[in-house]
């Protein structure tokens, strides 16, 4: 069976390739490193077995022959593997050592190449690496030599006067005498220098300098690993091409994620797209009820009263044709994108996501039948109120939303995030529920009925979206970030 060598990347989700999520989700075992994306290992198969061998200055240490015999027992046994590394497999990721195993072992393996921290951090700081007129020419060079060695490998004269820019990788604690060698080769301790920490990942930050300060620099802002430390005149190109910070306005901050884990996803990525840390810890799950669904023409009036709802009813009916003629009301604008998504705009939409606000908007519009398909739990304020008319009223409860288990880790990881974000009612009490408290984060709600509920559990939103959608709510929390804010309670 094949073992592929695959590079993650260098911490960002989004640049790991196409190639290395499907190897992922198809392998019998995957063997990975430390430094591997969040969410890396989401689409592993429930059957797979995942060993972790990963390295880690200073603590917890894999022996790399521990590794290799595992890549070589497991494959030797008929399982596809997936060797998983940060950054890529063949620059300083130890790669061409494994390729070397399996090939002695007889087995075969297939390379696929990650981005590389040493042109990733980089570029997210707003640095080429290679630029017209001031580098034709870039050096990756390991800044960590194992102190084992009794002599340097590195040719230091020679990297003092590499034409280029010099990318060092795991160079921290070696900058001084980084500095002082190349300062001694000849470099200018005034040739500028860039340490770019975490690059990629939330919380990226640089420490810029020269040769001549950067060791001091460095240990003033406590850098640590990981980071990338460039040598050469385009480190001073930081001031004038940085973007992050514009495209990454949650950059530093971390955000909870309450609701259901097959909704949680999306919301997930578009906020670590924003630069968000992410710890998504669904406090509640959907259940779809068995339902039989009669004859919608029978109805002059059809409400629903979520995106669930509407995407459930759909899972029933199949075809948007059969909720032709009736009048479509809907609780809220994320109700009415979801209906939209089957080919249905819906006709009432009130702008506040509350069902007495549908009731208002409800008050002239005559309703001798109504459907409302809902969560069996939901309030009966409409059913109630259009009963109250003389309408005749079915209730169609197509699902249920329940509990889910929240590990001891993901509630610690919420309650120290600086925001919670909550999307319904049900998210609220159950989150509460399991964490026993909804004291820490600052609270974030996407509507009245979200707010309503928290405020039965004795607290007061710190954010309410305007537009009651989870777009809306990822609007509230840039604005709110904007403002200096989500540190918490």
């Amino acid at each position: 069976m094949t073992v592929y060598l695959v590079g993650a990347g260098p911490g960002d989700p989004g640049l790991l390739t196409a190639r290395a999520l499907e190897l992922i989700a198809s392998a019998d075992v995957v063997i990975h490193d430390r430094l591997i994306p969040a969410g890396a290992l989401d689409n592993v198969r429930d059957d797979a077995e995942v060993i972790y061998v990963g390295k880690e200055g200073g603590g917890e240490q894999v022996p790399q022959d521990e590794t290799n015999r595992l890549i070589v027992e497991h494959a030797s046994a008929g399982r596809s593997v997936v060797r998983l590394k940060g950054g890529d497999p063949f620059v300083f990721g130890r790669g061409g050592e494994e390729a070397q195993v399996l090939r002695a072992a007889g087995i075969p393996y297939e390379v696929v190449p990650g981005v590389t921290a040493g042109v990733a951090a980089p570029a997210y700081a707003g640095v080429p690496v290679t630029q017209r007129g001031m580098a034709s020419a870039v050096a990756f060079v390991t800044g960590h030599e194992d102190p084992a060695k009794p002599e340097t490998a590195l040719d230091w004269p020679g990297l003092a006067g590499f034409p280029g820019t010099l990318v060092f990788y795991m160079g921290v604690r070696a900058l001084p005498r980084i500095a002082e060698q190349l300062v001694a080769g000849g470099r200018s301790p005034d040739e500028p220098v860039l340490i770019v920490e975490r690059g990629t990942l939330s919380g990226q930050r640089t420490v810029a300098g020269t040769l001549a300060t950067i060791a001091q620099r460095a240990d003033d802002a406590a850098v640590r690993p990981p980071s990338i430390t460039l040598v050469g005149p385009v480190a001073a190109l930081e001031d004038e091409l940085a973007w992050l910070d514009a495209a990454r306005p949650l950059g530093g901050l971390c955000i909870a994620v309450t609701r259901a884990r097959a909704q949680a996803s999306a919301l997930a990525v578009r906020l670590r797209a924003l630069g968000a840390d992410v710890v998504e810890a669904p406090a509640i799950r959907t259940e779809p009820l068995p339902v039989e669904v009669g004859d919608l023409r029978a109805y002059d009036l059809i409400c629903l009263t979520s995106p669930n709802g509407a995407h459930r009813l759909f899972e029933e009916i199949r075809d948007a044709r059969a909720l032709a003629g009736p009048t479509i009301a809907v609780i809220g604008p994320g109700t009415a994108r979801a209906l939209r998504e089957h080919g249905i705009e819906a006709d009432i939409v009130p702008e506040r996501s509350v069902a007495e606000s549908l009731v208002d908007a409800l008050r002239d519009v005559p309703v001798r039948r109504a459907l409302i398909a809902r969560a069996e739990e939901a309030r009966d304020v409409l059913p109630d109120a259009l009963q109250a008319r003389g309408a005749e009223v079915d209730v169609l409860a197509l699902y249920r939303t329940v509990a889910e288990p929240l590990s001891p880790d993901a509630r610690a990881a919420a309650l120290n995030a600086d925001y919670a974000t909550f999307t319904s009612a049900s998210s609220v009490r159950f989150f509460a529920e399991a964490a026993g408290t909804l004291e820490g984060p600052s609270l974030v709600s996407i509507g009245p009925a979200t707010s309503a509920e928290l405020r039965r559990q004795g607290m007061e939103p710190d954010i309410e979206a305007a537009e009651h959608t989870p777009d809306g709510l990822v609007a509230a929390l840039v604005s709110d970030a904007a403002r200096g804010r989500g540190t918490g309670r």
